[in-house]
């Protein structure tokens, strides 16, 4: 499933920085009646570089994470050519007069593009792509309520997050304990987002298949709403 590469694609938001670029914040969440925000964009090298910012409509289809382009949040400017030791705001803003329902989702690409001397000779310059998140959210917010569920799925156990609230859950240091003991870990990092009204899918290791056969499976993590411990279905 892509929830593995969904996973994955959360870690680079951790540093918020590729080399030569910095990013901050490392999140962005904007109320209703503030719909827009702003990332700092710092140089910290002796070379200018050039720095590309787009917007992508995030969002979670059948336990699995989806990027799109949007047009109804923007990032401003797009490019911008930072000068050594210098600092730059582009401006993240939602362009829609549709009044938010509960919790919207997006992230910022932000990519230091290539410069030419960067690929002459044998040297290749390897330029990490930054993906900041970005919440706006309505006034009157439920939220989230998460509901854990294990299944089979081709030999392989899968846990489903399911969230009934509008507001988003972020998950780090997930485990499961069954009624033996065993135990199944999914690191102590970041794990993923279960994003408000949706679902989300994670396969457990293959040595795990038996994993659960003694219920009940407890749950703990931490989140952005602090400690969690929960029931698996």
């Amino acid at each position: 499933m892509a929830a593995i590469a969904a996973a994955a694609s959360m870690l680079c938001v951790l540093p918020a920085a590729a080399g030569q670029l910095t990013v901050d914040p490392i999140l962005l969440e904007l109320p209703e009646n503030a719909p827009a925000g702003a990332l700092n964009l710092r140089n910290d090298e002796d070379v200018p570089i050039n720095v590309q910012t787009r917007v992508e409509r995030w969002t979670e289809v059948d336990g699995v994470e989806k990027l799109e382009p949007a047009n109804d949040v923007v990032s401003s400017p797009p490019i911008v050519k930072l000068a050594p030791k210098t600092s730059y705001i582009v401006r993240v803003v939602r362009l829609s007069k549709t009044p938010i329902q509960g919790e919207e989702s997006y992230r910022v690409l932000v990519d230091q593009l290539p410069s030419a001397p960067a690929w002459q000779g044998s040297t290749v310059k390897l330029l990490i792509r930054q993906s900041i998140p970005v919440f706006f959210r309505a006034q009157q917010i439920r939220p989230p309520d998460v509901a854990w569920s294990l299944s089979s799925r081709d030999g392989r156990l899968v846990l489903t997050a399911a969230n009934a609230g509008d507001e988003r859950l972020r998950i780090a240091s997930l485990r499961l304990k069954d009624a033996t003991g065993r135990e199944v870990s999914f690191g102590n990092g970041l794990v993923g987002y279960v994003l408000g009204r949706s679902s989300i899918k994670w396969i457990l290791p293959p040595h795990t298949a038996s994993f659960g056969a003694a219920r009940p499976v407890s749950l703990s993590a931490h989140t952005n709403k602090g400690d969690l411990t929960a029931l698996v279905r």
